[in-house]
């Protein structure tokens, strides 16, 4: 089983080519192409903020491709990004547009856009219906991941979209294309008071499900911390995933996890996240 991370939370402290460079450097296979500081909204009015990043500027052809042929002087490939988030505004539709023709041109195959959190299937479905047609002119897969949302009163997680199997089968049926499949984040999962749990979610999701962001944390909080630190039980995750006979990568999103280091040691922080990865890897393989 190949492996993979995100390079946002390394590219906060290096910058995206080094983040791409120190992935390799660590032995991933893979890099996820996290594009999130290409937008951000106002929470107010819902506007995008006048965010400079190089991904929205005129050349982020250039930029994805510079860090296809950085991963590939590693032999590594980017096999999925994530779009920038929330998406409960009209004008986000253009940066989602965007990085879906960024992960063509950086050579993934899956884009994972977050559901609008507060939507039901049916009311989310229009918006990924019409992505996809732009996606499929890219060679390019839409995933959409489990969400949650907090409730202060009881605190702990509460519903939001794709947070139960359930709603996640109906989203996924809501589109109904074959270019539409899913993303499961192990940490969301797992959450006291929203989720049903990675494994029950895995096996209701079968062979739709293409990709994982893997993290860990106290079965409470979404802590996104590295895999076996806190109190995931991943064989069983794993197990899970054995029985759907999962084929995709297992790509960590364990951002939180490098907060503590700087530019300087950041490459033994990333080397410490590739050995989770390579652990759950082989234990998979074992099975």
């Amino acid at each position: 089983m190949k492996i993979s991370t995100e390079i946002g939370s390394i590219a906060k402290k290096v910058g995206l080519n080094k983040a791409v460079e120190l992935c390799g450097k660590a032995g991933f296979d893979a890099w996820d192409f996290s594009m999130f500081e290409m937008c951000r909204l106002d929470r107010i009015t819902k506007k995008p903020l006048p965010v400079q990043n190089e991904l929205n500027g005129p050349h982020y052809v250039k930029v994805a491709k510079e860090l296809k042929r950085i991963g590939e002087s590693y032999g590594m490939v980017c096999n999925q990004s994530h779009a920038p988030f929330p998406t409960n505004s009209p004008d986000v539709r253009s940066f989602l547009k965007r990085s879906i023709e960024c992960t063509a041109i950086a050579g993934g195959e899956i884009c994972i856009i977050h559901p609008d959190n507060y939507k039901t299937a049916e009311e989310n479905a229009p918006m990924f219906l019409e992505l996809l047609p732009f996606a499929k002119q890219y060679g390019v897969k839409i995933a959409t991941e489990n969400m949650w949302l907090w409730d202060k009163e009881k605190n702990e997680s509460a519903f939001a979209a794709c947070a139960t199997a359930k709603d996640f089968v109906k989203h996924l049926d809501a589109v109904n294309d074959e270019d539409f499949v899913a993303c499961l984040d192990i940490g969301h999962a797992e959450m006291r008071g929203s989720g049903d749990g990675a494994v029950k979610m895995i096996r209701a999701l079968g062979s739709r499900l293409k990709a994982l962001h893997i993290h860990d944390n106290d079965r409470w909080h979404d802590s996104h911390q590295i895999p076996f630190s806190m109190e995931i039980d991943f064989v069983s995750v794993l197990k899970a995933l054995k029985e759907v006979d999962y084929k995709g990568y297992f790509t960590l999103e364990a951002d939180t996890y490098l907060n503590e280091y700087t530019p300087d040691n950041v490459l033994s922080g990333v080397i410490k996240l590739k050995e989770s990865a390579k652990r759950l890897s082989d234990m998979f393989n074992e099975l």
